[in-house]
């Protein structure tokens, strides 16, 4: 995963919010990432205003947030997060906000993680955090959408009430465009269900349940831990072992390791993008999928 370690610059001067009077139109809400914000955007339309606080390519454990983004939190009457272990640098964002509300539970926070049936809950995601929490990256099963928007709607029209009809005819509308598109998706994968894969990283557990695809393993031991050459040598027998066709990169991916291993075992490479706006062509979530089934197809397509 690409890492940017510049420290939290929490301790600069914060710009002055504009909240009030003089602040832009529509309800003010920050989403902790790309994915949610598109999200609350289907929901909210025009009537709100959504920033993200980490951009669509970044590694969340070392996210640098701006002085304007504090600003922007503090203005903010929700937050929307993936919850989970996902954001390990936002509570000590909330708290240079000087926002109690939008603190986990506080009424200005919404855990968009909250009644999603979650993967891999067994296993810890951080080495420094033994809980059990669940694989974070939900919202690549297209499928859960409708739970994240629901609990959307429910919190915009909390906050503007006399707004719900418009936030649920919003809604209603994304769902049809999920609906076709769900259709689509499934019938462009259906010939490769069952198809063995190795992920780079472990983003892709739920998009392979919704698609029928099978991970084997990771070839990063931890998260975002790179392999060592014995994890390798290990994971390259495990693949041929298996019959892995298939290997699932992402953008920032080692290209120069996953082709090693794909040359050593036979197994092709499809490069998917796990969060809208880290590719041109996936500017919403809808089109994020467009984008990650076709890559994913025509990796898999016969020669």
């Amino acid at each position: 995963m690409r890492r940017f370690f510049a420290p939290l610059a929490l301790t600069a001067a914060l710009a002055g919010p504009v909240c009030g009077a003089g602040a832009p139109e529509g309800l003010q809400v920050a989403a902790t990432t790309t994915d949610l914000k598109t999200l609350v955007e289907e929901v909210g339309g025009g009537r709100v205003m959504v920033e993200s606080l980490a951009g669509a390519v970044h590694d969340p454990h070392a996210i640098e947030i701006k002085p304007s983004q504090i600003a922007r939190l503090k203005c903010s009457a929700l937050l929307v997060r993936i919850g989970l272990d996902h954001e390990p640098w936002l509570a000590r964002a909330v708290a240079a906000a000087g926002e109690p509300r939008l603190a986990p539970g506080g009424e200005g926070d919404l855990d968009a993680s909250r009644g999603i049936a979650l993967l891999q809950s067994e296993t810890p995601r951080l080495r420094t955090d033994r809980r059990a929490h669940g694989n974070p990256h939900y919202w690549l099963d297209p499928e859960n959408a409708r739970a994240i928007t629901a609990a959307i709607l429910e919190r915009l029209a909390r906050l503007r009430p006399e707004e719900r009809a418009v936030f649920a005819a919003n809604r209603d509308r994304f769902l049809a465009r999920l609906e076709a598109g769900l259709a689509r998706w499934k019938r462009a994968l259906a010939p490769h269900r069952g198809t063995r894969a190795v992920v780079v990283h472990e983003s892709w557990p739920y998009f392979a349940e919704r698609f029928g695809l099978v991970i084997v393993a990771a070839m990063e031991p931890t998260p975002g831990v790179p392999p060592t050459p014995a994890t390798l040598a290990e994971l390259e027998q495990r693949m041929k072992a298996a019959g892995v066709r298939l290997i699932i990169a992402e953008p920032w991916s080692d290209a120069s390791l996953v082709r090693q291993v794909a040359g050593r075992t036979g197994a092709r490479v499809a490069v998917l993008v796990p969060s809208v706006g880290a590719d041109p062509a996936a500017l919403d979530y809808l089109a994020l999928f467009d984008l990650n089934v076709k890559r994913l197809a025509a990796a898999l397509a016969s020669p």
